[in-house]
């Protein structure tokens, strides 16, 4: 097995595939992980599937409460009631992780669909609860029960919220990426919202001009993690999954993130220099 080796960030669990081939390096990477804002993926992935199936209307309205809003960025820092569609919540969810636009989301196409979605697709490792609120309200029950620091139950138990497996994540993006996952406006959607997330620190940190780089991000105590696809001039296509679990060791965030995109850019070398093994070995 390859193993990451660096002093850099915690415990790393990383997967990378080629998005048009069949090969693949990890490590760690069948291993369950708290999905936190990486989740947005399939909720709006889900979202731009029905509605291209015209079971949903993307212009439809909802209004942003600013007594309901939970924290993070974008509405979060609003003063106001706000009203906007639900094309543009999911804008706001994978371009800046707005968490309250992801729970409006959640609200209109179900969290019984966006797991479905997941089973459908083949990901027997990733488990969907429900939106950011849910997941929050997972952790501090958990936490209060128990007395546990809600950083060491996302090592712990995974399984107690929406969790998936790097592995998983990079065949999700993989199925994105070649109009599998769902009809091939819907998959557009996503690609297209993933190269416009405005974090940069971390997959993207890795590669220099000319790469395309595609992604989301996630961030809890505990936690940093990025999935994505990294795209070459040349045509090759990978799809990276990276995560760090454990505290940071008094590293700045910047360090932490930087130190991801390392291990990224380490996996992709690896599959571009044929050193990777056939899926489902």
């Amino acid at each position: 097995m390859w193993v990451v080796i660096t002093s850099d960030i915690p415990v790393v669990r990383v997967h990378a595939r080629e998005v048009d081939g069949v090969g693949q390096v990890g490590s760690l990477a069948d291993d369950p992980v708290v999905l936190a804002s990486v989740a947005k993926v399939l909720i709006v992935l889900e979202f731009a599937r029905q509605a291209s199936l015209g079971l949903v209307d993307p212009t439809e309205r909802v209004v942003v409460r600013r007594d309901a809003r939970l924290g993070g960025w974008g509405t979060a820092d609003f003063a106001d009631d706000v009203e906007l569609s639900l094309r543009d919540c999911a804008l706001l969810a994978m371009t800046i992780s707005d968490n309250t636009a992801a729970d409006l989301i959640v609200e209109r196409v179900g969290v019984e669909p966006v797991h479905l979605l997941a089973v459908e697709l083949g990901l027997a490792a990733t488990r969907f609860t429900g939106g950011p609120r849910a997941l929050l309200h997972a952790l501090l029950d958990e936490s209060d029960a128990t007395g546990t620091d809600p950083a060491t139950l996302l090592a712990r138990d995974p399984g107690r919220t929406t969790s998936s497996t790097p592995a998983d994540i990079t065949r999700l993006l993989q199925l994105v990426w070649t109009d599998a996952a769902a009809p091939p406006r819907a998959c557009a959607f996503v690609r297209d919202l993933m190269a416009r997330q405005l974090v940069r620190t971390r997959i993207a940190s890795g590669f220099g001009p000319g790469v395309r780089v595609s992604v989301k991000s996630g961030t809890l105590p505990g936690l940093r993690m990025e999935a994505g696809v990294v795209e070459y001039p040349d045509g090759g296509r990978y799809a990276v999954a990276v995560c760090a679990v454990g505290p940071d060791g008094g590293r700045g965030a910047l360090e932490a993130d930087l130190a991801l995109g390392r291990a990224a850019r380490e996996a992709v070398d690896r599959l571009r220099a044929g050193e990777g093994e056939p899926a489902g070995r």
